[in-house]
């Protein structure tokens, strides 16, 4: 391979690491830069809205992946941090950074991410946040070490883990939910409900199927109008509404969008040259033969890995499939899903969500499509394994019901 062959990637995330760390591990011995809009160095965001806003330890855990020092020498990385990528000219190869600084390239891996949404009106307003980068978790972490009473606007992953973070501080917490089910697309509406539970039990005011009408400033602090009429004060909002794909700097350059860069099965975009991994890539996933655009830090690595390799060594590129897989920790508990909500049959296998600890299989036709496990973590990677491998649903209760025997020997699966 050319030592005077050039690879950009530009997203310093957890994609854009794993990109450049399979370039290396490959073989590939040409420049590599990695250009990221953040000041700071690639870092995990999970913990951001879990462990970093924990009361104890008095510093927060540290995020970071690798020491400058290490991606500078022993990688080799060329790092451009700091300042965005605002364009891409795909017909002369270049990345045009911060307006003005062409970088070219021979191979694009692009990992730019999602952008969390903001709610209309509380672009200025002091006390309203997204998390979505270290800085944002610093900011919520700052106010609720002060004792805020916290009002998280969207019963999503995030919202949940922020509002579990304050509950296990003794703070005051409400969560608004414009669904009348929470996590419906990601859980299915049985699921949905019962993880919605959870916040219940933890003593969480969860106020479902209702909007939010307006935030305003409230003497010292906020209130946050609903739409049933009701007002709720808060010292410190957190806005956890969806992000969105970080597109708009590739409006122009030829490559086909539309819910991210439009990606085939090996995380090739329309344009020679360049793919795509992380938040931004929707691509066609062979595992389940349909387009699939996924927010988790597995599937991230795995592509950004994959969308390396495949931009050095595009004569030996290989289809990308997976089974998605995502985890959420809340009050104290764990929550696991493997593949797709969508089913025609969810049933429970395990436990009783009542109890707060359970297991639930979701079947499409005759195949086990999704696996959701709440406090059972031994059970969920044999489940994805299962899924990968096409498992019918008669060999999914009937592994079930062994692994459930096991547990309780008088107990079965019906």
């Amino acid at each position: 391979m050319s030592e005077s062959r050039r690879l950009v990637v530009v997203g310093a995330s957890l994609a854009g690491l794993r990109a450049v760390e399979s370039a290396r591990r490959s073989g590939f011995t040409g420049s590599v830069t990695l250009i990221g809009a953040e000041e700071h160095l690639p870092y995990n965001r999970p913990p951001l809205s879990k462990a970093y806003l924990a009361a104890e330890p008095a510093v927060p855990v540290g995020t970071t992946f690798r020491a400058e020092a290490a991606l500078r020498d022993e990688l080799g990385v060329e790092l451009r941090l700091g300042a965005p990528a605002t364009a891409l000219d795909t017909e002369d190869r270049a990345v045009l950074v911060d307006g003005d600084d062409l970088v070219p390239y021979d191979a694009l891996v692009i990992a730019t991410g999602a952008v969390a949404r903001v709610l209309p009106g509380t672009e200025n307003l002091a006390g309203v946040h997204t998390l979505r980068t270290v800085d944002d978790a610093v900011a919520v972490r700052r106010a609720l070490d002060g004792g805020a009473r916290l009002v998280v606007i969207g019963a999503g992953f995030i919202g949940s883990e922020v509002a579990s973070s304050a509950r296990e501080r003794g703070l005051s917490v409400t969560v608004v939910e414009a669904a009348e089910v929470p996590l419906r697309r990601a859980l299915g509406d049985e699921m949905g409900v019962a993880c919605a539970a959870l916040h219940e039990r933890a003593g969480t005011d969860l106020r479902r199927g209702v909007g939010v009408r307006e935030i305003r400033r409230d003497g010292d602090g906020l209130a946050v109008d609903l739409a049933d009429g009701s007002t709720v004060r808060a010292d410190l909002v957190v806005s956890g509404v969806g992000a969105d794909p970080a597109t708009s700097w590739l409006e122009g350059s030829g490559l086909e969008l539309g819910n991210g860069v439009r990606c085939d099965r090996t995380l090739a975009a329309s344009v020679p040259g360049v793919y795509a991994a992380g938040d931004i890539a929707h691509w066609h996933n062979p595992l389940f033969e349909q387009s699939m655009r996924l927010e988790n830090w597995t599937s991230a690595a795995e592509q950004g890995a994959a969308a390396a390799f495949n931009a050095l060594h595009p004569q030996q590129a290989k289809p990308f499939s997976t089974v998605p897989y995502f985890w959420s920790d809340w009050y104290k508990t764990r929550i696991q899903f493997v593949g797709l909500s969508p089913a025609d049959e969810v049933r429970v296998v395990a436990g009783d969500p009542e109890d707060g600890r359970w297991v639930a299989l979701y079947r499409t036709g005759d195949r086990l499509t999704g696996a959701l496990a709440i406090e059972h973590p031994t059970h969920i990677m044999k489940y994805r394994m299962m899924i990968a491998r096409g498992c019918s649903w008669s060999e999914a209760l009937d592994f079930a019901r062994t692994l459930d025997e096991q547990a309780h020997p008088t107990a079965t699966v019906s």
